[in-house]
């Protein structure tokens, strides 16, 4: 799988001047847990609610800082052609929850640890779907209960 079937798209972005305030509400509004920096259409950066709420808040920055102050400048990136197992890898080398997706140097998205959660379930469910389909076909033997047929009387 191709991490740009994975990932999410678009990205939510905002300038290096935006506000931590209005970032805030981007993710608020988009239910999203970062926004990425960008500036005459490159990657600048990214800015995590962690980020706003320990550098930013929780470091005394007032709400009208601007994101600039906050994010972090060094972007591990993964390309949107990449093979979903690259991020894989990407992921654990960076120890990042979130990573930038590109297509040709342009941003397209982010592919998030839950989206990669996402492809586990998904591969789990291809792999055991068979296995408990033909579990519950089993006639029953011996030490098994015979599944009921309609609702049990106690």
């Amino acid at each position: 799988m191709k991490v740009s079937q994975a990932m999410t798209a678009p990205p939510v972005h905002v300038t290096p001047g935006t506000s931590l305030e209005e970032a805030t509400r981007w993710m608020a509004e988009r239910g999203v847990g970062c926004v990425l920096v960008v500036e005459d259409g490159e990657l600048r950066g990214i800015v995590t609610d962690r980020d706003i709420a320990l550098r930013g808040l929780g470091g005394g920055l007032t709400p009208d800082c601007p994101v600039h102050a906050v994010m972090s400048a060094d972007v591990v990136t993964v390309d949107a052609d990449d093979d979903l197992r690259a991020a894989y890898r990407a992921f654990g080398r960076a120890g990042v929850r979130r990573l930038p997706v590109l297509d040709l140097g342009r941003l397209v998205g982010v592919l998030t640890i839950d989206d990669l959660f996402l492809d586990v379930f998904r591969q789990l469910g291809d792999l055991l779907g068979p296995v408990a389909w033909s579990v519950l076909q089993e006639p029953p033997g011996p030490g098994r209960a015979a599944p009921r047929k309609g609702p049990s009387a106690l």
